[in-house]
């Protein structure tokens, strides 16, 4: 005589056992395709991270012969053999010379604006095309970024033999960080950013916050690190409605930095925030250098300040 429940799958309790079975597969099936998908989107992230940062317009569309600037065209070559391409806007009768840095994306005929408000402050004015930007050669990194900036550097000091305490280095977005980069290697005049951030990764962190971009991240553009070993007076500038850097990120970065510093923020997104973003804040930032480098400013700001 057989006895019941002798078969192992018969019954309730068999019928129970097969469905957790089934749904423990189920479960081993989807963590298996939950991870492989979110390994397979850090990989991408890895191996391409420089499609992420770096947005480069190759080329150019205007230059500031098109907004009434007279300029001289430098083709520079870096340490490492790359040719980038500036411009150098000369004033009358300069209070120095402002280095420019422009963001991750676009190239010079983007920062047009910053050369004219820059020379309308009285200063001369540089401004590189980072290296696979523009009309420079070679393709974007990180190194290559700070090496762009150390020929710049040469070529204001050097070959335009600007007193370092003449310099204004002035750097926004991404800029920011090459200018901190450059002001911790030398001693300039002043330092100016806008719109900047602490590291690149605390960035991805605000956009990617399910990845580890902080352990995957390559370009790291470590500017709170850098940046309490700079002893020049240093003007941070944040837009309040900055979503991409949001200005959490700027203030941080400020705490980080040595005295003297001053911050000042301004109505404005990333784009549109920063030290020329209305007539105001364009005074208050001349303002600032004259105390900072102990120039005057010329004539035509100081009588746009006496009208207000």
């Amino acid at each position: 005589m057989e006895q019941a429940g002798g078969g192992g799958g018969s019954g309730p309790a068999g019928e129970r056992a097969d469905r957790l079975k089934r749904i423990r597969a189920r479960l081993r099936r989807w963590f298996l395709i939950i991870g492989g998908t979110y390994a397979a989107v850090c990989l991408v992230l890895v191996g391409c991270q420089s499609r992420l940062i770096y947005f480069p317009t190759h080329g150019v569309d205007m230059t500031p012969a098109d907004v009434n600037l007279g300029y001289e065209r430098a083709a520079l070559t870096t340490s490492d053999g790359v040719t980038i391409v500036g411009w150098y806007v000369p004033a009358e009768s300069p209070r120095g010379t402002v280095l420019i840095f422009h963001g991750n994306a676009g190239n010079l005929s983007d920062v047009l604006l910053d050369f004219s408000q820059w020379r309308r402050l009285g200063f001369n004015v540089f401004g590189v095309d980072y290296r696979g930007f523009g009309e420079s050669g070679g393709s974007p990194s990180e190194r290559g970024l700070y090496l762009d900036a150390e020929a710049a550097w040469n070529y204001v000091v050097e070959t335009r033999g600007e007193a370092p305490r003449r310099v204004v280095i002035f750097g926004r977005s991404l800029g920011g960080a090459v200018a901190i980069d450059l002001a911790s290697r030398h001693e300039p005049g002043a330092l100016v950013v806008e719109s900047t951030f602490t590291t690149l990764p605390d960035v991805g962190a605000v956009h990617y916050p399910l990845l580890p971009v902080r352990l995957l991240a390559r370009h790291r553009y470590e500017s709170s690190r850098k940046v309490p070993g700079i002893r020049c007076p240093k003007l941070f500038l944040h837009g309040r409605d900055d979503e991409l850097i949001p200005i959490r990120l700027g203030r941080r970065l400020f705490a980080a930095a040595a005295e003297p510093k001053s911050f000042l923020e301004t109505g404005g997104d990333h784009v549109t925030a920063g030290a020329f973003y209305n007539e105001a804040t364009t005074e208050e930032v001349s303002r600032w250098l004259d105390r900072a480098m102990g120039v005057d400013a010329p004539d035509a700001v100081k009588e746009g300040e006496e009208d207000r």
